[in-house]
């Protein structure tokens, strides 16, 4: 399978091409510049026929008008399956950061996951929906897939089921942690923390009420 990825330099986003060998190709999101991906579709010499959506927030739809304009292709935003020559997509419901969430499977060999699933983290938002979208529906899916993430590097599912803080405390291989913090002036109990693609961590919190958040670093105080 053929990858080539875009990232937006302020929001880190990406947009990717993928592309069976000597076959047809599908863009994933839109966010970044797709110049670089029209030139990799011309250099394959492959033709897009289709754009997937991972959810629709901007930084990750800003140019899709752009390439539905220039090939004439749908934008898929639902779940189903697709096949052209040489080319399956299996699109995953994985709400969780947005109620519109989806992952795409792509020939077996790699999984699209938006804003659910990154390297060493996972995104903001519902924490119970976010956690079954990946314990439930991403971790089925083998080891080596390579998972083409929303945001910075790509990774793989047998990495982040051994790597990654989340879902290492998710799965039962940690303990939660127990140390306190505030989160937007309010007391809680930080249970996870990890590195994430904005340099800044990523944090699930347990507020002193009893409710949750997945928030970004940056909002935890901590010592």
């Amino acid at each position: 399978m053929l990858v080539e990825k875009s990232m937006h330099p302020d929001w880190l986003s990406n947009a990717f091409l993928v592309a069976a060998e000597g076959g047809p190709a599908v863009f994933v999101d839109a966010g970044a510049d797709v110049a670089p991906l029209i030139e990799a579709a011309e250099r394959w010499g492959t033709a897009p026929v289709a754009i997937l959506r991972t959810h629709g927030h901007h930084d990750h739809v800003e140019n899709e008008d752009d390439l539905v304009r220039r090939y004439s292709i749908p934008v898929l935003a639902e779940p189903g399956e697709w096949k052209w020559d040489g080319l399956q997509v299996r699109a995953l419901e994985t709400p969780g950061h947005s109620d519109d969430g989806l992952s795409f499977v792509i020939g077996d060999e790699l999984v699209a996951t938006g804003d659910t699933l990154f390297r060493d983290a996972v995104g903001g938002g519902d924490v119970a929906a976010l956690r079954r979208s990946v314990m439930e529906v991403l971790l089925e899916l083998s080891d080596p897939t390579r998972v083409l993430p929303g945001h910075s590097d790509e990774t793989t599912i047998g990495r982040e089921r051994r790597e990654n803080p989340f879902l290492r405390v998710w799965s039962g291989g940690e303990e939660e942690g127990s140390e306190r913090v505030r989160v937007g002036g309010r007391g809680a109990t930080l249970l996870v923390w990890s590195p994430d693609y904005d340099g800044n961590g990523k944090a699930w919190v347990r507020f002193d009420g009893g409710d949750e958040a997945i928030v970004g670093g940056s909002r935890v105080e901590r010592g």
